[in-house]
Protein backbone atom coordinates (compact mmCIF):
# COMPACT_ATOMS: atom_id res chain seq x y z
CA UNK A 1 0.00 0.00 0.00
CA UNK A 2 1.29 3.33 -1.21
CA UNK A 3 2.60 5.80 1.68
CA UNK A 4 1.56 9.46 1.21
CA UNK A 5 3.55 12.25 2.99
CA UNK A 6 -0.14 14.84 3.99
CA UNK A 7 0.45 18.46 3.79
CA UNK A 8 1.42 19.73 7.31
CA UNK A 9 1.01 23.76 5.89
CA UNK A 10 -1.90 23.76 3.41
CA UNK A 11 -4.43 26.40 4.55
CA UNK A 12 -1.39 28.46 7.02
CA UNK A 13 1.61 28.74 5.18
CA UNK A 14 -0.22 28.79 1.55
CA UNK A 15 -4.23 28.26 0.53
CA UNK A 16 -5.86 25.43 1.67
CA UNK A 17 -7.95 24.29 -1.22
CA UNK A 18 -7.47 23.67 -5.01
CA UNK A 19 -9.01 26.49 -6.08
CA UNK A 20 -7.65 28.86 -3.58
CA UNK A 21 -4.31 28.14 -4.57
CA UNK A 22 -4.67 27.69 -7.94
CA UNK A 23 -6.01 31.26 -8.18
CA UNK A 24 -3.17 32.76 -6.03
CA UNK A 25 -0.69 31.13 -8.11
CA UNK A 26 -1.61 32.08 -11.49
CA UNK A 27 -1.99 36.04 -9.75
CA UNK A 28 2.07 35.35 -9.03
CA UNK A 29 2.68 33.85 -12.62
CA UNK A 30 0.93 36.85 -14.19
CA UNK A 31 2.75 39.40 -12.08
CA UNK A 32 6.03 38.35 -13.49
CA UNK A 33 7.76 39.77 -16.24
CA UNK A 34 11.30 37.83 -16.76
CA UNK A 35 14.05 38.40 -19.23
CA UNK A 36 14.86 36.53 -22.26
CA UNK A 37 17.19 33.35 -21.30
CA UNK A 38 18.78 31.48 -23.53
CA UNK A 39 21.48 29.01 -21.33
CA UNK A 40 19.88 25.78 -19.87
CA UNK A 41 18.40 26.03 -16.41
CA UNK A 42 20.16 23.54 -14.22
CA UNK A 43 18.96 24.95 -10.93
CA UNK A 44 16.97 27.79 -8.89
CA UNK A 45 17.66 29.28 -5.07
CA UNK A 46 13.93 29.89 -4.16
CA UNK A 47 12.59 31.51 -0.87
CA UNK A 48 10.60 29.26 1.50
CA UNK A 49 8.67 31.81 3.95
CA UNK A 50 4.53 31.39 3.82
CA UNK A 51 3.12 32.56 0.14
CA UNK A 52 2.07 35.92 1.44
CA UNK A 53 5.40 36.66 2.42
CA UNK A 54 7.79 35.19 -0.06
CA UNK A 55 5.21 33.57 -3.12
CA UNK A 56 5.79 36.30 -5.43
CA UNK A 57 9.48 36.26 -5.23
CA UNK A 58 9.54 32.69 -5.81
CA UNK A 59 7.38 33.03 -8.60
CA UNK A 60 10.27 34.73 -10.33
CA UNK A 61 12.47 31.62 -10.78
CA UNK A 62 9.33 28.97 -11.46
CA UNK A 63 8.52 31.35 -14.28
CA UNK A 64 11.42 30.00 -15.96
CA UNK A 65 9.95 26.54 -16.24
CA UNK A 66 7.38 27.43 -18.44
CA UNK A 67 6.98 24.52 -21.02
CA UNK A 68 10.22 22.68 -19.30
CA UNK A 69 10.15 19.23 -18.71
CA UNK A 70 12.67 17.31 -16.18
CA UNK A 71 13.03 13.71 -15.38
CA UNK A 72 13.67 14.00 -11.85
CA UNK A 73 13.07 17.86 -9.23
CA UNK A 74 15.44 17.14 -6.84
CA UNK A 75 14.94 20.01 -3.73
CA UNK A 76 17.23 20.39 -0.73
CA UNK A 77 15.83 22.27 1.87
CA UNK A 78 16.96 22.73 5.70
CA UNK A 79 15.75 21.04 8.40
CA UNK A 80 14.44 23.71 11.03
CA UNK A 81 14.16 20.86 14.21
CA UNK A 82 16.73 18.40 15.50
CA UNK A 83 17.64 15.21 13.71
CA UNK A 84 19.97 12.29 13.85
CA UNK A 85 22.36 12.42 10.72
CA UNK A 86 23.32 14.98 8.47
CA UNK A 87 20.78 13.69 5.76
CA UNK A 88 17.22 13.16 5.80
CA UNK A 89 14.61 12.38 3.34
CA UNK A 90 10.67 11.11 3.33
CA UNK A 91 10.01 7.30 3.61
CA UNK A 92 6.41 7.95 1.48
CA UNK A 93 5.53 7.38 -2.18
CA UNK A 94 4.01 10.56 -2.51
CA UNK A 95 3.74 13.70 -1.23
CA UNK A 96 0.33 15.66 -0.72
CA UNK A 97 -0.94 18.99 -1.78
CA UNK A 98 -4.29 20.76 -2.06
CA UNK A 99 -3.14 20.34 -6.31
CA UNK A 100 -3.12 16.30 -6.19
CA UNK A 101 0.23 13.94 -5.28
CA UNK A 102 3.64 13.96 -6.20
CA UNK A 103 5.39 11.01 -6.76
CA UNK A 104 8.71 10.40 -4.89
CA UNK A 105 11.55 8.43 -6.70
CA UNK A 106 12.01 5.83 -3.97
CA UNK A 107 14.24 3.73 -6.01
CA UNK A 108 16.55 6.65 -6.70
CA UNK A 109 16.69 7.58 -2.74
CA UNK A 110 17.38 3.90 -1.80
CA UNK A 111 20.39 4.13 -4.43
CA UNK A 112 22.00 7.47 -2.88
CA UNK A 113 21.50 5.67 0.43
CA UNK A 114 24.01 3.26 -0.30
CA UNK A 115 26.34 6.22 -0.94
CA UNK A 116 25.24 8.28 2.14
CA UNK A 117 24.28 7.86 5.21
CA UNK A 118 20.56 8.78 4.22
CA UNK A 119 17.99 8.41 7.15
CA UNK A 120 14.31 7.98 5.76
CA UNK A 121 11.37 9.56 7.79
CA UNK A 122 8.35 8.27 8.43
CA UNK A 123 6.66 11.31 9.13
CA UNK A 124 7.99 15.10 9.32
CA UNK A 125 6.89 18.70 9.65
CA UNK A 126 9.39 20.31 7.77
CA UNK A 127 7.77 23.21 5.71
CA UNK A 128 11.22 24.57 3.66
CA UNK A 129 10.80 21.37 1.27
CA UNK A 130 6.91 21.19 0.92
CA UNK A 131 6.24 24.42 -0.03
CA UNK A 132 8.36 24.75 -3.18
CA UNK A 133 5.74 21.94 -4.27
CA UNK A 134 2.69 23.61 -5.54
CA UNK A 135 4.61 26.12 -7.56
CA UNK A 136 6.25 23.06 -9.52
CA UNK A 137 2.82 21.14 -10.03
CA UNK A 138 1.16 24.29 -11.16
CA UNK A 139 3.83 24.53 -13.67
CA UNK A 140 5.23 21.37 -14.54
CA UNK A 141 1.88 19.60 -14.18
CA UNK A 142 4.12 15.97 -13.72
CA UNK A 143 7.56 15.37 -12.29
CA UNK A 144 9.64 12.95 -9.81
CA UNK A 145 10.57 14.21 -6.65
CA UNK A 146 13.83 13.53 -4.89
CA UNK A 147 13.30 14.96 -1.57
CA UNK A 148 16.79 16.15 0.30
CA UNK A 149 16.27 17.53 3.38
CA UNK A 150 19.79 18.94 5.01
CA UNK A 151 20.82 18.99 8.78
CA UNK A 152 24.92 19.09 8.04
CA UNK A 153 25.86 22.52 8.82
CA UNK A 154 29.78 22.62 7.73
CA UNK A 155 29.66 24.06 4.21
CA UNK A 156 33.33 22.96 4.16
CA UNK A 157 32.60 19.32 4.22
CA UNK A 158 30.46 18.51 0.94
CA UNK A 159 32.67 16.53 -1.53
CA UNK A 160 30.71 12.96 -0.50
CA UNK A 161 27.59 14.30 -0.97
CA UNK A 162 28.39 16.43 -4.33
CA UNK A 163 29.73 13.77 -5.19
CA UNK A 164 26.85 11.37 -4.46
CA UNK A 165 24.24 13.22 -5.94
CA UNK A 166 26.69 13.74 -9.29
CA UNK A 167 26.69 10.16 -9.67
CA UNK A 168 22.60 10.32 -8.77
CA UNK A 169 22.10 12.74 -11.87
CA UNK A 170 24.64 13.33 -13.64
CA UNK A 171 23.05 11.23 -16.72
CA UNK A 172 19.80 12.67 -15.76
CA UNK A 173 17.56 15.80 -17.06
CA UNK A 174 17.10 16.92 -13.45
CA UNK A 175 16.21 20.58 -12.22
CA UNK A 176 18.31 21.29 -8.97
CA UNK A 177 16.42 23.82 -6.14
CA UNK A 178 17.84 24.96 -3.09
CA UNK A 179 15.40 25.72 -0.48
CA UNK A 180 15.67 29.05 1.50
CA UNK A 181 15.32 32.29 2.97
CA UNK A 182 17.97 34.59 3.65
CA UNK A 183 19.21 37.04 6.71
CA UNK A 184 17.01 36.66 9.46
CA UNK A 185 17.33 39.53 11.80
CA UNK A 186 15.78 41.95 13.55
CA UNK A 187 16.87 45.12 11.80
CA UNK A 188 15.45 46.13 8.31
CA UNK A 189 18.20 47.58 6.99
CA UNK A 190 20.98 45.07 8.55
CA UNK A 191 19.17 42.21 6.57
CA UNK A 192 19.27 44.48 3.53
CA UNK A 193 22.86 45.21 3.27
CA UNK A 194 23.90 41.33 4.74
CA UNK A 195 22.01 39.88 1.96
CA UNK A 196 23.40 42.66 -0.98
CA UNK A 197 26.57 41.31 0.17
CA UNK A 198 25.72 37.59 -0.20
CA UNK A 199 23.98 38.54 -3.74
CA UNK A 200 26.74 40.26 -4.55
CA UNK A 201 29.23 36.89 -4.17
CA UNK A 202 26.76 34.89 -5.49
CA UNK A 203 26.72 36.90 -9.06
CA UNK A 204 30.56 35.76 -9.09
CA UNK A 205 29.68 32.24 -9.54
CA UNK A 206 32.72 31.76 -7.20
CA UNK A 207 32.55 28.74 -4.79
CA UNK A 208 35.14 29.54 -2.36
CA UNK A 209 34.41 33.16 -2.08
CA UNK A 210 30.34 32.45 -1.59
CA UNK A 211 31.20 29.78 1.26
CA UNK A 212 33.36 32.32 3.20
CA UNK A 213 30.62 35.06 2.87
CA UNK A 214 27.92 32.01 4.55
CA UNK A 215 30.18 30.39 6.94
CA UNK A 216 31.04 33.90 8.77
CA UNK A 217 29.04 33.64 12.45
CA UNK A 218 26.70 36.17 11.64
CA UNK A 219 25.35 34.79 8.64
CA UNK A 220 21.99 33.81 9.61
CA UNK A 221 20.55 32.48 6.23
CA UNK A 222 18.73 29.09 6.78
CA UNK A 223 19.42 27.05 3.92
CA UNK A 224 23.15 28.11 3.20
CA UNK A 225 24.37 24.20 2.95
CA UNK A 226 21.91 23.72 0.22
CA UNK A 227 22.63 27.12 -1.84
CA UNK A 228 26.41 25.65 -1.37
CA UNK A 229 25.36 21.81 -2.07
CA UNK A 230 23.57 23.25 -5.64
CA UNK A 231 26.18 25.36 -7.00
CA UNK A 232 28.76 22.40 -6.48
CA UNK A 233 26.61 20.23 -8.08
CA UNK A 234 25.85 22.68 -10.66
CA UNK A 235 29.40 23.39 -11.97
CA UNK A 236 29.93 19.60 -12.15
CA UNK A 237 27.22 19.69 -13.89
CA UNK A 238 28.29 22.57 -16.26
CA UNK A 239 26.85 25.72 -15.40
CA UNK A 240 28.66 28.59 -15.47
CA UNK A 241 26.74 31.48 -14.41
CA UNK A 242 24.03 32.25 -11.65
CA UNK A 243 21.15 35.23 -12.44
CA UNK A 244 19.78 37.14 -9.55
CA UNK A 245 15.93 37.12 -11.02
CA UNK A 246 13.85 38.78 -7.80
CA UNK A 247 14.57 40.06 -4.17
CA UNK A 248 12.84 41.17 -1.28
CA UNK A 249 12.46 40.84 2.16
CA UNK A 250 9.08 40.76 5.08
CA UNK A 251 9.83 44.65 5.78
CA UNK A 252 8.81 45.60 1.94
CA UNK A 253 6.28 43.03 1.69
CA UNK A 254 4.46 43.81 4.88
CA UNK A 255 5.68 47.65 4.75
CA UNK A 256 7.19 47.64 8.56
CA UNK A 257 10.28 48.56 8.60
CA UNK A 258 10.40 49.64 12.02
CA UNK A 259 13.79 49.59 14.55
CA UNK A 260 13.53 46.41 15.94
CA UNK A 261 11.09 44.72 13.49
CA UNK A 262 12.11 40.92 12.58
CA UNK A 263 12.56 40.88 9.24
CA UNK A 264 13.43 38.01 6.69
CA UNK A 265 15.33 38.39 3.23
CA UNK A 266 14.21 36.57 -0.04
CA UNK A 267 15.97 35.98 -2.79
CA UNK A 268 15.05 34.38 -6.30
CA UNK A 269 17.88 33.30 -8.84
CA UNK A 270 18.51 30.94 -11.70
CA UNK A 271 21.66 29.08 -11.97
CA UNK A 272 22.56 28.86 -15.98
CA UNK A 273 24.90 26.44 -18.21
Amino acid sequence: MSKIRKSVIAGTWYPGTREKLNSTLKEYFSNVELPSIKQKIVGLICPHAGYPFSGQTATYGYSLLKNKKFDQVLIMSPLHRMALGSYLTTAADYYETPLGIVPVDQKLLQTLSRKIDLQFLADDNEHSLEIQLPFLQYILKEFNLLPLMISLINLFDTKEIVNSLYELIGDKNCLIIASSDFHHINNYEQVKERDKKVVAALKTFDIQKIKKILSDPECSICGKVPIVLLLELAKKLGATDIKILHQTNSGDVTGDISPGQYTVGYVSAAVLK
